[in-house]
């Protein structure tokens, strides 16, 4: 296992669901980092020179080497610091969650937000359908399950978080009813034990703020119509 004192940094920005995943990793793991918070209007030297391909956050650090892209950056801390295994050990269930982790990413993430920020009505109801469609595969394979990786949460779960905390607030915004309890309960139960467990709890921004710069945005494409 690596040494808890080695050089770590996360350059990310409040509120992101991308960085988000990273700090549940790491505070899973319980290493010590340093957070250098970006501008993304006025990018530093450090996140262009880390991440010159994309230019974008998260951009994990460690022992000054760059690593970008949040599902490539959890699995590394896994398999960099074996505690609290994010991974499972056995192959097949390790690919397993590799493809729901990003089908989250191709199916969910987009759809959820261009449901909510895209001025055309049909481009909205077509992201709406296909968020609902995603959504359902996801209910379906959660089963019974407490988490996606069972009694503990795991790499699903962690890429998920988008879908506990952030679709809530989309849906909030834009008067959408995409994520119920009704719709969705088992996926719904999971929300809320993933964002009530202690790991979770610390690290998801504080929702207020959030909210105010997710609606200003929403209201400032409005009025654009």
């Amino acid at each position: 296992m690596a040494a808890g004192q080695e050089d770590v940094k996360l350059l990310g920005v409040v509120g992101s669901p991308f960085v988000c995943r990273v700090q549940i990793a790491l505070k899973l793991k319980g290493i010590e980092y340093k957070f250098v918070e970006e501008n993304l209007a006025n990018k530093s030297d450090l996140l262009l020179k880390s991440n010159p391909v994309h230019k974008k956050v998260p951009v994990f650090i460690h022992n000054e080497k760059p690593i970008a892209e949040s599902l490539v950056i959890v699995e590394y801390i896994d398999e960099t610091w074996k505690n609290n295994p994010i991974l499972p050990s056995e192959p097949y269930h390790r690919a397993l969650a590799r493809f729901w982790s990003k089908f989250i990413d191709d199916k969910v993430f987009g759809a959820a937000w261009k449901s909510v920020f895209t001025l055309d009505e049909k481009e909205r109801e077509k992201n709406v359908e296909e968020s609902l469609e995603a959504l359902q595969f996801l209910e379906n394979e959660l089963k019974d399950n407490k988490f996606f990786g069972g009694e503990e949460f795991g790499l699903v779960d962690i890429a998920a978080i988008f879908i506990a905390f952030w679709i809530p607030i989309f849906q909030e915004i834009a008067g959408l009813q995409i994520f119920t309890s009704e719709k969705f309960p088992k996926l719904y139960k999971w929300s809320q034990e993933f964002m009530s467990h202690p790991v979770v709890k610390e690290v998801l921004p504080p929702r207020d703020p959030l909210f105010c710069l997710l609606q200003a945005r929403y209201e400032s494409l409005s009025a654009s119509k």
